[in-house]
């Protein structure tokens, strides 16, 4: 599938990795529509880009009315729609069971962080890609593609239980769902990104940081364009599909 006959959903695309694919994807000749929670995010997207490609509209993936609507709203905006960048995630860590060091009390993972991170990054994740790819199959599209954003996560990380549940399903369902969308010409592919540059990661302890770097072979903390080429190569190559590449520099091998 060729970037330029691309019209796509962003989810998520207010800030981070999100809204630099979106900038990406405009850069390329796509037509996007980005959601978000986060409207003032979507306005700044907005004036950043000032492209009459990109289309932005308020989005709670976690709620089941909204991503239909938005769905709708996209396709009639675009004029189209074949193309999902399943990016939308939040993260609530903490060990599921926590020893204080001074005082000895037992702490839990409560119920609310758990279902917040279940929420977004699975159910919601779930409900766009739905609606996403029912559209496309009333519209007798052409061929269609999917992108989800998993993590190295999902192959397990301490202080991440909800994150790690939710990331490996979607890598999981990426499977299920190539199969079940190859029929109506739907490809979907997804990607885990490692260690990657973002506002957090620059604030992280020196010491800290240092130590994580040295765990990667390749040295460097990855950047969002490293993820960019990944989201790239599952658009443009059309043999594609039912896969999760992990873009790590390494540190995961197995």
């Amino acid at each position: 599938m060729e970037l330029t006959d691309l019209k796509i959903i962003v989810t998520g695309a207010a800030s981070g990795m999100g809204a630099y694919f979106a900038r990406q994807l405009v850069a390329a000749g796509a037509q996007v529509a980005a959601g978000d929670i986060d409207a003032d995010g979507l306005a700044t997207l907005k004036a950043e880009i000032a492209s009459a490609a990109l289309h932005t509209h308020p989005l709670d993936v976690t709620r089941a009315e909204d991503t239909a609507a938005f769905v709708a709203w996209a396709q009639a905006e675009m004029g189209g729609l074949n193309g999902l960048l399943n990016n939308a995630g939040i993260l609530r860590d903490g060990l599921l069971v926590k020893k204080d060091r001074q005082s000895g009390e037992i702490t839990t993972l409560s119920r609310a962080d758990w279902q917040a991170v279940i929420d977004v990054n699975l159910t919601g994740a779930t409900w766009i890609v739905r609606d996403a790819v029912a559209q496309m199959a009333r519209d007798k599209i052409a061929s269609g593609v999917v992108v989800n954003m998993s993590s190295l996560s999902r192959h397990g990380n301490r202080g991440q239980s909800n994150y790690v549940a939710a990331k490996a399903a979607l890598a999981a369902n990426t499977a299920t769902w190539a199969r079940e969308f190859a029929p109506f010409g739907i490809r979907v592919g997804a990607l885990a990104p490692g260690l990657i540059e973002t506002p957090m990661t620059r604030d992280m302890h020196p010491k800290a940081r240092e130590a994580l770097i040295a765990e990667i072979p390749l040295g460097r903390i990855g950047a969002p364009h490293d993820v960019w080429l990944g989201v790239k190569f599952i658009i443009e190559n059309d043999y594609f599909t039912g896969r999760c590449l992990d873009i790590d520099g390494g540190l995961h091998m197995l």
